[in-house]
């Protein structure tokens, strides 16, 4: 009779051995290429003890050293930088492994024989893969977590740091931004990884942890670049560059790249821009900057209806683009205050705005429009919607530039 159990325990070391060279092999590992072989064997010494517990005819199965051994190899496994797919592979290849050397053996063996041990290495490896990926987990979002909470501190921080002092901010701002872009690709690829991990199971709630740190992590980057816009606005810092620009061109650009936004509330973007001027001199980016903003805030507090686009030559060598919406609305008391940085609409009343807004967008298109030679108007009335309209020569004069602080 087969005593897999023996025969296991006469082929670990062959089989640590063997998985140890697949694992530096295999291109999918990449992270096991710098450590040493103890670091890479870890705790699979104890799975195997533990598959000829299992195996043995003669003794009870003890599970908890796997159980114990896989939430030490998962935490490793995180620290030392391993993707999830890697340690998924790591797994995939000590299956095939230990298969391989027991092939000749279980060819001899009778068919419950062959049942009983291929069943029984299978629970051992599936609970260890479990109970390692469940540390994995935990550990990964407790960085997360921890990323969250620095972020928060940070956006308090910078929320103070707007109101004291420009020039700080705006070196602070352009420090946090290279942390806070690495911050969110790193948490976008686990994410992505994590999502195509099946051997977890029940991953939802990690998943939606680690989303909400992205979210977070967008959030405060749309804070600093806006507050170092507006730093630079205010500082008379931001150098225009005056080219002829073709008007409608300029506009269905920003139209296409704010489209998706609109389409996943259901709402319309139209342009009405036969009495619109073909060309302006004017600074293309700061200008599609202006139409960027007006049309992401007219999004943000829309809910029902279209956003309206409309254009038209005037008198003095101006010309005029407004943008309605079907929104909120705005009080008259507050119709004053809306271009000053960090004011919202309905404070008193949360559900308002939008937790993605941050009180600037409104703040730079002043200061945009004072830069470039313009004015800007605001029609609001509660509950049926906002128009803003800016008004704009058609040819800036470089002798005429101001500041807008």
């Amino acid at each position: 009779m087969l005593d897999c159990s023996k025969l296991l325990t006469d082929k670990t070391e062959a089989i640590l051995t063997n998985w140890i060279e697949a694992v530096r092999q295999d291109r999918q590992i990449e992270s096991a290429d710098t450590l040493p072989p103890s670091a890479v064997k870890d705790h699979i010494p104890h799975v195997l003890v533990a598959m000829t517990t299992v195996l043995s005819k003669t003794q009870e199965s003890e599970i908890r050293l796997i159980v114990s051994a896989s939430l030490e190899h998962g935490l490793l496994r995180a620290e030392q930088g391993y993707d999830p797919s890697e340690v998924a592979q790591e797994y995939r290849l000590l299956r095939q492994v230990i298969f391989t050397h027991l092939e000749t053996d279980l060819l001899t063996a009778t068919v419950p024989e062959v049942m009983r041990t291929v069943r029984l290495i299978d629970a051992v490896l599936d609970e260890a893969i479990a109970q390692c990926f469940k540390s994995y987990v935990d550990e990964r979002l407790r960085e997360l977590q921890q990323i969250q909470s620095q972020l928060t501190l940070t956006n308090q921080e910078l929320n103070r740091l707007a109101h004291a002092n420009q020039e700080t901010l705006a070196h602070l701002a352009h420090e946090l931004k290279t942390p806070l872009n690495s911050i969110i690709g790193y948490s976008e690829l686990f994410l992505r990884k994590e999502k195509r991990v099946t051997e977890v199971r029940d991953t939802r709630g990690q998943i939606e942890h680690i989303e909400r740190v992205l979210r977070n992590g967008r959030q405060l980057l749309r804070l600093v670049n806006d507050a170092l816009e507006l730093s630079r606005a205010e500082a008379g810092k931001i150098k225009l560059r005056l080219i002829s620009i073709n008007v409608i061109s300029a506009i269905n650009a920003v139209i296409d790249t704010m489209q998706p936004l609109a389409d996943d509330k259901g709402l319309k973007i139209t342009l009405k821009s036969d009495r619109a001027p073909d060309t302006i001199i004017t600074d293309p980016q700061r200008f599609q900057q202006i139409i960027t903003n007006l049309i992401s805030n007219a999004i943000r507090y829309t809910e029902v209806g279209s956003i309206d686009l409309n254009c038209e030559i005037l008198p003095d060598e101006r010309w005029a683009i407004a943008v309605k919406d079907t929104g909120i609305g705005i009080a008259t008391e507050h119709i004053e205050r809306i271009f000053e940085p960090f004011f919202q609409v309905g404070e008193t009343n949360r559900y308002q705005f939008p937790p993605d807004s941050t009180g600037l967008g409104l703040a730079i298109v002043s200061r945009l429009v004072t830069l470039l030679q313009g004015k800007i108007k605001l029609v609001s009335q509660v509950g049926v919607g906002s128009t803003f309209t800016v008004i704009l020569p058609l040819e800036i004069k470089k002798n005429e530039l101001v500041s807008v602080n």
